[in-house]
């Protein structure tokens, strides 16, 4: 049994690993080199999630480097350099998954304020102007994603861009169906003609409805979801409380072939019934 004693050395690590982050802190202070350096590795990080920004060879070089040493700090401090040299394969993968993360949020930030913005530029264009003058002018109306891409959009059209060759970088770079839809029916007046205003306040209230029944839908799952993802996390939820209770249990489990092989596979079913459940419980909008 394991008493006060045996949660000294989880305190301990605890302490460990705060004195580290201070020292860390301390030093990025005294280096403004080394401080410039993680603020350059970081950056791509922050843009992606305020522009969608795509990072460049050598700042995702970067980002690989920066997870890279972050996961081994951690897997070192955590359980010693049997578990810091793997992690550190993951860290670079880590990144990438973060900067396509944010960049996923972007777009669909963008894609969820498309009825506002149908509604600004019909707005705009029922006022008089043109639809060249329309699309930058409904970037006043909103914020965040969607009034960065139409400022982006509306800066192109400025240096001298023909509109269609502006709208169809806006589709190559957002790579959205919600957009190539938006992007149609804003270019359709050229072809057909017509009441482009009416035509994106309709467009408008298509894209809320679409939004409104997939929100049902996810709060009709979100308890179901979390069920089987917290079943899914429970096993290693205990791992982690039995190793805090009794420090090494986690080790004699591996030190055994037989165990390892047993929790390499348990870990193999766990991902994948957590793939599953992302899966099947996923919205198609």
């Amino acid at each position: 049994m394991s008493g006060p004693g045996g949660l000294a050395p989880a305190l301990v690590g605890a302490l460990a690993g705060g004195l580290v982050a201070l020292a860390l802190r301390e030093a990025l202070l005294a280096s403004p080199a080394a401080a410039l350096w993680l603020q350059l590795a970081l950056e791509p990080l922050r843009r992606a999630g305020r522009e969608g920004y795509a990072p460049s060879t050598l700042e995702r070089r970067r980002l690989a480097a920066l997870g890279a040493a972050a996961a081994i700090c951690g897997g070192w401090l955590l359980a010693g350099p049997t578990v810091a040299l793997p992690l550190s394969v993951a860290g670079p993968a880590l990144m990438a998954w973060a900067i396509s993360s944010r960049r996923r949020r972007y777009r669909g930030a963008v894609e969820r304020a498309l009825p506002e913005v149908a509604t600004a530029v019909a707005d705009s264009l029922s006022a008089g102007r043109s639809l060249r003058a329309s699309l930058p002018a409904a970037a006043s109306y909103l914020d965040g994603p969607p009034a960065a891409e139409l400022a982006r959009l509306g800066a192109e059209l400025d240096l001298g861009a023909p509109t269609v060759d502006a709208v169809g970088a806006w589709r190559r770079r957002m790579r959205s169906e919600r957009v190539d839809a938006f992007a149609a029916a804003l270019l359709s007046q050229r072809l057909a003609g017509g009441d482009l205003a009416g035509l994106l306040r309709r467009f408008a209230a298509g894209a809320a409805e679409r939004d409104r029944v997939a929100e049902d839908a996810r709060s009709a799952t979100a308890q179901a979801r979390f069920t089987g993802l917290l079943v899914v996390a429970m096993p290693t939820g205990g791992a982690l409380f039995a190793e805090l209770l009794q420090p090494g249990f986690i080790a004699k489990l591996l030190g055994s072939p037989a165990s390892a092989v047993m929790l390499a596979l348990a870990a193999a079913l766990q991902l994948l019934g957590f793939i599953a459940i992302k899966r099947f419980s996923r919205v198609v909008e």
